[in-house]
């Protein structure tokens, strides 16, 4: 199965459109690809990727006999009828104007979160006399991590839970509840995936892709489309960076802005039907997954909005016009 992809210049998000080919593939005769990747995977990722790669394979032997004396850590989240946990808030980083990192601390120092990929957690919070206010969170935390949990959080201004955990400071406690199960992935599930996103939409994505580059296994090609308002609201843009630079045969990002600054060089305006056709894989490769999550908005134009959590709804928008099925899209 080919993809469809695009020629890139040595930056990261500074992109031009103009091959649908993966290093990959064989080099069709006369091709710059060969030379470009090559040089790129060499030069730039080739010392990040034997690193990368040997450090994945070190960690997972290492967790492999850790778990064969102590068995695997406790989880802090187990589902079901388990309730809602109440967490301490430990620390606050501040990412950009209205999204900041909230670092909460899990009952017992030696626990994992509990969480599957890809799955969030429910955040609860009442004021006396009023209704709770719920809304899921995916965390930006790895699922291996002991002790705590992050969430990145961008503030709506008519967001509710948002506004209240943007008031939180340190020491103050937040209910959670989870993990809630979205799409249960398994290594080398799909030949190829995109991810469609906008603003903190990123968050399920981004925890699709950590669990299949950090296993050693997984061969699964990724491609990222990723809108957003402005270049300082592309959140988790550094991590997606590294990957780019330590796997640049199977990872691909573009990025686009709205309000895009007179120097930036990548897509501007709304993801597009012309973009999507350049970079996605084709709806007629056979094992191929397409995600999508982001605002209403997004949705809409993409993909059509689903009903109910449980209920994916009908196929419109963009991806139904460009020939994919419903069996080859998700709606987180």
């Amino acid at each position: 199965m080919l993809s469809r992809s695009a020629l890139r210049a040595a930056q990261p998000l500074k992109r031009n459109l103009l091959s649908r080919a993966y290093a990959t593939e064989p080099a069709k005769s006369g091709s710059s690809n060969t030379l470009l990747y090559g040089l790129g995977a060499a030069g730039v990722a080739g010392a990040g990727y034997y690193f990368f790669s040997s450090s994945s394979k070190g960690a997972v032997a290492a967790a492999k006999a850790k778990d064969a004396v102590s068995g695997p850590p406790k989880k802090a989240f187990t589902g079901g009828d388990q309730g809602f946990i109440s967490l301490l808030l430990k620390d606050v980083e501040n990412i950009n104007h209205n999204t900041k990192k909230f670092i909460f601390a899990l009952p017992e120092d030696d626990q994992v979160s509990g969480m599957a990929v890809a799955s969030a957690l429910l955040t609860k919070y009442q004021y006396e006399g009023q209704k709770p206010v719920v809304r899921p969170y995916t965390p930006t935390s790895d699922e291996d991590t002991k002790g705590l949990i992050e969430l990145v959080v961008k503030k709506y201004p008519n967001g509710p839970m948002s506004t209240h955990i943007h008031d939180m400071k340190p020491g103050q406690r937040l209910d959670f509840k989870g993990p809630l199960p979205k799409y249960a992935w398994t290594p080398n599930k799909h030949e190829h995936i995109a991810l469609i996103a906008g603003g903190t939409g990123i968050t399920p994505m981004y925890q699709l892709c950590r669990a299949i580059f950090k296993n050693p296994e997984d061969k699964t090609k990724v491609t990222l489309i990723f809108g957003n308002v402005t270049e300082e609201d592309i959140l988790l843009k550094h991590e997606f960076e590294q990957l780019e630079n330590t796997y640049p045969q199977r990872f691909r990002a573009f990025y686009v802005l709205d309000k895009a600054p007179k120097e930036w060089v990548g897509n501007k305006g709304f993801i597009t039907k012309e973009l999507l056709k350049t970079v996605l894989p084709e709806p007629k490769s056979e094992n191929i997954k397409v995600f999508v999550c982001g605002p209403p908005g997004l949705y809409k134009a993409i993909s059509g909005n689903k009903v109910s959590p449980t209920d994916q709804g009908e196929l419109s928008g963009i991806l139904q016009e460009l020939g994919y099925s419903k069996d080859q899209v998700y709606k987180f």
